[in-house]
């Protein structure tokens, strides 16, 4: 058994870059992740890893040196939030492009405009299709959990791409929750030296970096950037079970909850899915056959695993953080609409956007929401497909002001 500390999200992650030490940390502060890089720069300066700190002027220059460490043939981290992440975005394609397994602790909150600091996925989800692996947690011990896998699976060699680990701003970064860490040797232990491929640093073997790939090359390029994501599948799945040996914890591609003999289901991800195991929890002990799906990896998108957890189930809410306007639901009910396409044993699927900016999802929004799908279940009809819940408007299903 570990050590049991209590700790805020984001010293449970700046705990797990000490253990892992990385060569270069890049980093801008902004909010709700500061605490991150303030506290690991706490153990630069105290001697504790020995990593290259660097104070960036922008998160756009954070990223960029990142990948300049990373071709030199660094092990590298950050973290940033948001408009940070916002301004990152060139980058963060041009990190994935090259193969470069940067890790990205994400404190997720609200993009702009209006301005907010508190947590929703509108900026984890906006970067969705930049090329990184993506990995959701609950609370400070899935957090500090995922970063640690996170270093072996971007490093793998047939996989070689970065990684976003994310958690749910202030919900999770600020509030201190018990949680178990590894000691020191076996973290270093588990995710081994880095090797570094094709370095720049590596004088007697030159390489080129950014160099103009027009149509001649291009697509393969970008193919085996693809199938390197399709790689990341399995490994995956072999990090996980390798560090629940050595933890005894975690869950590979997402987390079922009560959901043996589920009829209806809430899809649900990161802090807001504990809330949600409250309420099953009581529904359970009144005899009601409701169930849980947290999904912990978005990319890549687990679509046949997920679609056979659901395969008898009856009626489906996929809650979504974020909304992806313009569209018919929320990113997370897109991607589920997807894989359930042609299943012949697809439940029916409705989306409830909620909890933007920070805006609580409480136990009663939770119930309400399982009573919508026991209708759906009994009656087969669905009222509104897609739809924001705990909104002010006449036309709000939930928490109307």
């Amino acid at each position: 058994m570990g050590k049991l500390v209590a700790l805020t999200g984001n010293i449970a992650l700046a705990t797990a870059m000490r253990q892992i030490n990385p060569d270069v940390c890049a980093a801008y502060p902004i909010t709700p992740s500061t605490q991150v890089i303030e506290q690991f720069s706490e153990y630069v300066a105290d001697g504790l890893v020995d990593t290259e700190l660097i104070a960036a002027e922008s998160e756009h220059s954070a990223m960029s040196a990142c990948i300049g460490a990373a071709a030199a043939g660094g092990r590298v981290m950050t973290a940033t939030s948001s408009q940070g992440l916002a301004y990152m975005w060139e980058m963060l394609y041009i990190a994935a492009g090259m193969r470069f397994p940067v890790i990205l602790a994400c404190v997720n909150r609200a993009l702009s405009a209006p301005i907010n600091i508190h947590g929703d996925h509108s900026d984890s989800m906006g970067a969705r299709d930049s090329g990184w692996i993506q990995i959701y947690a609950e609370n400070a011990q899935e957090a500090y959990d995922n970063l640690i896998q996170a270093v072996r699976i971007g490093e793998q060699m047939d996989v070689r791409l970065p990684v976003m680990c994310c958690m749910d701003g202030f919900t999770t970064s600020h509030a201190i929750d018990t949680l178990e860490l590894l000691d020191d040797k076996t973290v270093r232990d588990f995710i081994g030296e880095y090797k570094a491929t094709h370095p720049l640093l590596d004088v007697e073997h030159p390489v080129t970096y950014g160099a103009l790939d027009l149509q001649d090359y291009f697509m393969e390029h970008k193919r085996a950037q693809a199938e390197a994501m399709k790689n990341s599948r399995k490994v995956i799945v072999d990090i996980a079970k390798e560090y629940k040996k050595i933890s005894g914890r975690g869950s590979i591609y997402f987390e079922e909850y009560y959901m043996d003999d589920a009829e209806v289901v809430m899809v649900i991800m990161n802090s807001a899915a504990g809330t949600v195991k409250t309420v099953i929890d009581a529904m359970r002990a009144r005899g009601e056959k409701v169930g849980l799906l947290k999904p912990r990896i978005f990319r890549p998108f687990p679509y046949n695993e997920l679609a056979d957890a659901l395969s008898n189930v009856k009626a489906v809410a996929i809650m979504d953080r974020a909304d992806s306007v313009g569209a018919e639901g929320g990113p997370l009910f897109m991607e589920f609409k997807s894989a359930l396409y042609g299943r012949k044993n697809q439940p029916m699927m409705i989306n409830k956007i909620y909890g933007l900016g920070g805006r609580d999802l409480m136990l009663n929004d939770i119930e309400e929401i399982y009573k919508e799908l026991r209708e759906i279940k009994n009656t087969g009809k669905i009222k509104a497909l897609s739809e924001y819940i705990t909104v002010r408007g006449e036309e709000a299903a939930y928490g109307k002001a």
